[in-house]
């Protein structure tokens, strides 16, 4: 029997997806082999020894201590695109809230509340609008920053609504690329984005290269009055530095799904309660990839959308399955396999990846992987983890 350790709220229909007479899942799991959780805080906690994997039902994971659980032979998995639709509804509610001024003219009209007279109401309404007209979307350029699953969909949404697009991802995948609509114009650096928009949205992961992306130089090249949209990360913005460009007039809004005090404060700042993946549909999307990755990886072996170990599976056929992770230095998988070799084991089949200083390697070999045999490959140099699957 596995067992799964949950924290937050899982969608139902995600739990649904591990069998019931092979998983034990709850929040009460004292050795669980996998845990499997949402916005759950990991850092100040010392995980059982009996953990293989973490899968986080979204897309970041800095609620995740990612590096040090590396090492200790943990797969950390997120679920990318999982929540994409929510979030670029969620930006297309944004660029049309910053164009029409509808949250502003629905307070207007709240504050005709007491006029009980319906032709002075009437007059009130149509004096009032004049100040709401806005402007419309077509024609408009949007930059987006971060071409990824969900940047990609917002980029094609956007061309869907008239709307040029200018993308800018020093680091696109070949996966992302193919989303991508060939009528996205690419920029070749930043600042050229931020000069050319007239809407900014940003979807990037906050991590040491994009935490304060948005700051006091980078703000001096964008277009004046332009409008910044992020649903991605709070930290991702230098807080001071945009208030200060929305006090000045070279940003004409910002709308954002962080709250913090100052930002509630300001006119022309528009926030969210942390909405951009919180539709049903997100949450249930994350939970069946999380628990589909965590059965891969627990009954296989096999990785897929992990943010520390590479990307790797094998097709289960025959024999038995062992895998171990390794730093990724030379000879290694070489000692491993002569290993074998003088215990008179053959290697059916396998399959090794690399990622940065990490390898790991799914291994079939034609005879049972006893306890002393994992022992052995264990006591490879350089060979932090290993088991039998």
């Amino acid at each position: 029997m596995k067992t799964i350790r949950t924290y937050n709220n899982i969608a139902a229909k995600g739990l649904n997806r591990f069998p019931s007479q092979n998983y034990q899942v709850s929040p009460t799991e004292n050795d669980p082999q996998a845990i499997l959780l949402r916005s759950h805080k990991l850092h100040s906690e010392t995980l059982p020894k009996s953990v293989l994997a973490v899968a986080r039902a979204g897309a970041g994971v800095n609620n995740i201590p990612v590096n040090d659980y590396t090492h200790q032979g943990i797969v950390v998995f997120n679920t990318p695109g999982a929540n994409a639709n929510a979030v670029k509804e969620l930006v297309m509610a944004s660029l049309l809230l910053g164009a029409r001024g509808i949250s502003q003219s629905m307070a207007y009209v709240k504050n005709l509340a007491d006029i009980t007279d319906s032709s002075q109401l009437h007059t009130q309404v149509e004096a009032g609008k004049k100040q709401f007209g806005g402007f419309e979307l077509e024609g408009k350029t949007l930059g987006v920053v971060g071409l990824g699953a969900i940047g990609a969909k917002v980029a094609n949404m956007a061309l869907n609504l008239g709307m040029q697009v200018i993308g800018y991802d020093p680091k696109l995948s070949v996966d992302a690329a193919w989303r991508l609509s060939s009528q996205v114009a690419k920029a070749d650096n930043l600042n050229s984005l931020l000069a050319r928009s007239d809407y900014v949205t940003l979807h990037v992961p906050a991590i040491e290269a994009t935490i304060g992306l948005i700051n006091q130089e980078t703000l001096s090249a964008i277009k004046q009055g332009a409008k910044l949209i992020n649903l991605a990360r709070g930290e991702l913005i230098n807080e001071a530095d945009v208030i200060n460009a929305l006090d000045n007039g070279k940003l004409g809004a910002y709308i954002a799904d962080f709250p913090t005090q100052a930002l509630i404060k300001h006119d022309k700042v528009m926030l969210f309660p942390h909405l951009g993946a919180s539709t049903a549909e997100a949450e249930e999307n994350c939970a069946v990839m999380a628990a589909d990755q965590l059965i891969d990886f627990l009954e296989n072996g096999n990785i897929k959308n992990s943010v520390n170990f590479p990307h790797i599976s094998m097709e289960r056929t025959q024999g038995y399955r062992i895998t171990f992770a390794n730093d990724n230095v030379p000879k290694v998988l070489g000692e491993v396999l002569n290993l074998l070799a003088d215990l008179n084991i053959n290697v059916i089949d396998m399959v090794n990846r690399s990622r940065d200083n990490i390898a790991y390697t799914i291994l079939d070999i034609d005879q049972q992987a006893h306890p002393d045999l994992i022992e052995k490959i264990a006591q490879v140099e350089h060979v932090f983890h290993v088991r039998a699957v």
